[in-house]
């Protein structure tokens, strides 16, 4: 189609010709409405984007109660779940220093309880009164789930009743 009938169907259209292969031989444009084309090319363009994964960080101390402990792990395992790299940081205090190997032995075992999630990114430091590690997120496909969370009675009866007929 020549460049002018091109240009009076756009208008009698209220639309925009907008050239999408200026290369190509001979240009190829389309009629279409211009600020919804740039609004769908920008949208493209943030698809393309590799989405990136904030750091979250769960801190610990030596003498964590069991309960505790599995709740800060839940929280974590979310963390990851969701893409996130996790920080774990267990503080002493006080006389806690003395016995550091207590506290080496609690970050070892969240890096076991999260392996199935995640993989270590950076080992435990040990630095000032904190060892920290950074856990990454394992491959959606190969993230296993060990802590979630219970369902009550409650809630297993309402999933109950919406599949019954």
């Amino acid at each position: 189609m020549r460049l002018n009938d091109a240009l009076r169907k756009a208008q009698t259209l209220g639309l925009d010709l907008v050239e999408v292969a200026p290369t190509a031989n001979p240009p190829v444009c389309k009629i279409v409405d211009f600020g919804k084309f740039r609004y769908d090319i920008s949208k493209h363009s943030k698809d393309k984007k590799p989405g990136s994964s904030k750091l979250k960080e769960v801190k610990f101390r030596v003498n964590i109660d069991e309960h505790d402990y599995l709740t800060k792990v839940r929280h974590a395992e979310e963390f990851l779940d969701r893409g996130n790299k996790v920080r774990v940081q267990l503080q002493f205090r006080g006389r806690e220093m003395a016995h550091q190997e207590l506290g080496t032995h609690l970050v070892e075992k969240v890096r076991d309880d999260l392996s199935s999630m995640s993989q270590v990114e950076t080992d435990p430091k040990i630095a000032g009164r904190n060892i920290t590690m950074t856990l990454a997120p394992l491959p959606a496909n190969r993230r296993k789930r060990k802590f979630a969370v219970p369902k009550t009675a409650e809630e297993s009866e309402e999933v109950g009743a919406l599949t019954e007929p």
